[in-house]
């Protein structure tokens, strides 16, 4: 125990060194907060697997497909849309604060050269970034009660026919997305924590609103055909979760991030095109 607080201490000391001040509760409370949105984010499929599993024993097949997606679709609704925005900001915050954690904390050290109030104004900063994602929230519940009423206006039969060619094209689509100039130009806005804070940088707490924004729409840009494949394919998919939450880590932190990009591309489309000839099997919606 003390050697893990020893290896704590000494990398929260390298960061401070590099980046500049950083309060060490407001990157416990980060780290907090990340975690606690990931245990909810995983408990929910968990917890609906499991009742899936008491429920229909050793059945398999479609009827579990249509037990998982009915989870979080349950029609057109102010109820149903104000259930999907929760649930999605939550797992947004779960899936995009590692990545965006270089901007925030370079944000953070930055306002403490200014002021030494920090923690107020970097979360209203995290605020405001995850602000834009819950809007985007609006667009994925249409997205996912679309793909609802479009499945189970179908015969199971039919629909499990053309399900594969949608998920492909969906794949196809957002491994091209990723060699647009768009993506590129969000890219590197994100991978550029310094030059975004010197760029934009905005005094007071409305500034840091007008900051967080600005990098969660940079960052909607980047990620948003990451996370239309998951919302086609499942939002209680723990395989997707976890696999577009080390895309998005990597696509920003790790050097080379524009080549990770084209090669998450290039998967894309060759997974597309695998699932969309039927030459690769894919739960649908699972």
């Amino acid at each position: 125990m003390q050697s893990a607080f020893r290896v704590a201490g000494e990398a929260y000391l390298r960061l401070t060194s590099a980046i500049g001040p950083i309060p060490l509760t407001l990157l416990v409370s980060l780290i907090a907060v990340t975690a606690i949105a990931w245990a909810f984010t995983l408990y929910q499929p968990l917890a609906m697997g499991a009742s899936t599993s008491s429920a229909m024993g050793e059945m398999e097949g479609m009827a579990m497909e249509d037990m998982a997606m009915d989870g979080m679709s349950g029609g057109w609704s102010f109820a149903g849309l104000l259930v999907f925005v929760t649930v999605w900001t939550i797992m947004m915050v779960a899936m995009m604060l590692p990545a965006a954690a270089p901007m925030i904390l370079i944000f953070a050290a930055a306002q403490a050269r200014r002021d030494q109030h920090v923690a107020v104004p970097t979360w209203i900063f995290i605020s405001g970034y995850i602000l834009v994602w819950a809007g985007a929230g609006l667009g994925a519940y249409a997205l996912d009660q679309a793909f609802t009423e479009l499945w189970s206006s179908h015969p199971s039969s039919a629909a499990v026919s053309w399900a594969p060619l949608a998920l492909g094209i969906a794949l196809i689509l957002a491994g091209l997305y990723q060699f647009t100039p768009l993506k590129h130009v969000c890219l590197r806005q994100c991978r550029s924590p310094w030059g975004f804070v010197a760029q934009y940088w905005r005094e007071g707490r409305a500034g840091a609103v007008n900051m967080g924004v600005r990098h969660g729409l940079y960052c909607l840009g980047c990620c948003w055909a990451l996370f239309a494949v998951l919302t086609a394919i499942g939002m209680m998919s723990i395989a997707w979760m976890l696999s577009l939450t080390l895309v998005v880590f990597a696509e920003k932190v790790i050097p080379f991030g524009l080549r990770i990009s084209a090669a998450v591309g290039l998967a894309l489309i060759a997974l597309g095109l695998l699932i969309a000839s039927g030459a690769l099997q894919l739960p649908w919606r699972a």
